[in-house]
Formats: structure tokens, C-alpha cells, sequence
């Protein structure tokens, strides 16, 4: 798997319809994962999108989920940068310099689907996600 660089949009508590309209508008293969399916099943969330992923038979990929619990919802700051893929040497090079002079906001570290996956704002204010696809055994 080669590593990619996309958007990733952030929402509040719309990420479905959007996403279901931008597979209207561009094809493809949308992928939705809800936070209900990774440990919040009978909360309030449980429904929301903690990711979603279309990717379009022109090669565009979109990722986007809503807000997670506990986080601020704030018009304006609703991307994010997504890099992703295997190759855990590059992607953590890449993480180093990026958060180097920034701020982390989630430790890139093994989370509850399996991934390394961490968020950090560069020293120019430009949010990054990094997540490392780890291989199943």
C-alpha cells in the first residue's frame, strides 16, 4: 500500500448525508464506520460517523467523520490533512517533522481499531492526521 495525502473533513452530526451526497456527486466506494461499532454503543453517539471514506473511481479519496465526543465543533477549522498507508518508517518521519514546533492533540500511538494513528497541528496552524495501517496476522 502506497501512503496517501487527503483531506478530512469534520462535521456536526452530518457526516452521513454529506458523505452519502459526495458519493452522489463523484461515484465511488463509501466506507462508514460509526462510534457505536468501536466501544460507544447506547450513548449518544453511538450513531455518528467516526470515519468515513469515499474514494472515486477518478482516485480521489475523501475522508470525513463527525466531531468526536469531548471535542469542540468549531465552523472554519473543519479539515484536516490525512496521511495514511503501511509504511511506518516514512509515516513516522513524517509525523517527527510535522509536529516538531507544533502542538499534538492525540499521541501517535496504537488506537482501538488497531492503527497507529495520532493528530497534531504543524507550526503553521495546518492540521495533520497521521494513521500507520498495521497488518493482520
Amino acid at each position: 500500500m502506497a501512503s496517501r495525502l487527503n483531506p478530512y473533513l469534520s462535521f456536526d452530526g452530518d457526516a452521513r448525508q454529506a458523505m452519502e451526497f459526495y458519493e452522489e456527486v463523484f461515484g465511488g466506494t463509501l466506507k462508514l464506520n460509526t462510534f457505536g461499532e468501536f466501544g460507544q454503543q447506547g450513548t449518544p453517539d453511538a450513531d455518528k460517523i467516526m470515519h468515513g471514506m469515499l474514494e472515486t473511481p477518478s482516485g480521489f479519496t475523501l475522508m470525513g467523520a463527525d466531531t468526536p465526543p469531548g471535542m469542540e465543533y468549531t465552523p472554519g477549522n473543519t479539515f484536516s490533512v490525512s496521511l495514511s498507508g503501511d509504511d511506518e518508517t516514512e509515516l513516522r518521519r513524517w509525523w517527527e517533522k510535522l509536529s516538531a514546533g507544533g502542538s499534538v492533540a492525540v499521541p501517535l500511538e496504537k488506537q482501538m481499531w488497531g492503527d497507529v494513528f495520532g493528530m497534531c497541528t504543524d507550526r503553521f496552524g495546518i492540521p495533520w492526521m497521521v494513521n500507520i495501517v498495521q497488518q493482520s496476522s
